[in-house]
């Protein structure tokens, strides 16, 4: 199913619309991929703001290529459930922000592994509508927004995906949530159109007073 497919098929009420990204924002990723990986005899290592060419094997050091990376990541999403687990306040921040506004999961992610995430997400108690696609997020989070006079707020800790949808929805309020670790100390800073948030207490900050703001 396309991300377009999945967005026409939701049935949103007219309110208010956040929409959040999944990995490293609503269920941790980082953590959870280095044990994980460990549990194969890997290692990630902090070299740069990325996977390939970070990850080695721990008997030679070795890095592995692209392909074997794809792999792992690959299988690490097909057992996602052995492994992730919510990041700090994120259910009790969703749960409040649901009684105001719609809220709509949208993870970077092959659709293959949607049922083994919704699964997931239910487990924990995100019982939020989700959508998983690995297109641009900015064309489907403008899709997704059914009234331009609701406000709209979009978080997650990928630069790339806050500007795309920045460039899309301009009225949009981009919060960059990221966890604290050795690899984010290499990621991109966050752009003058995002507000960093530091964890979910701040990011739900900045939101209700976007929803307040603009609800006026």
């Amino acid at each position: 199913m396309t991300g377009e497919e999945a967005i026409r098929a939701l049935q949103l009420s007219d309110r208010p619309l956040v929409v959040c990204d999944v990995d490293d924002v609503v269920l941790q990723f980082l953590h959870p991929f280095r044990s994980f990986l460990q549990s194969r005899d890997y290692r990630l290592v902090a070299r740069s703001f990325r996977l390939t060419g970070n990850i080695v094997r721990e008997a030679d050091g070795e890095a592995l290529e692209e392909s074997a990376v794809r792999q792992l990541i690959e299988a690490f999403f097909a057992q996602q459930a052995n492994w992730q687990t919510p990041a700090d306040l994120a259910l009790e921040t969703l749960s409040g922000l649901s009684a105001h506004a719609e809220v709509v999961f949208l993870t970077a992610m092959p659709y293959r592994h949607f049922d083994q995430r919704r699964r997931l997400l239910d487990r924990h108690g995100f019982n939020q509508p989700l959508i998983a696609t690995e297109e641009a997020k900015g064309p489907l989070v403008r899709l997704l927004r059914r009234n331009p006079d609701l406000p709209i707020a979009f978080v997650d800790d990928m630069v790339h995906n806050l500007s795309s949808v920045g460039s899309h929805v301009e009225d949009c309020m981009l919060v960059h949530l990221q966890p604290v670790s050795d690899i984010h100390v290499f990621a991109p800073a966050t752009p003058a159109i995002a507000t960093r948030a530091a964890d979910w207490r701040d990011a739900e900050k900045i939101i209700r007073m976007h929803l307040a703001a603009t609800s006026c």
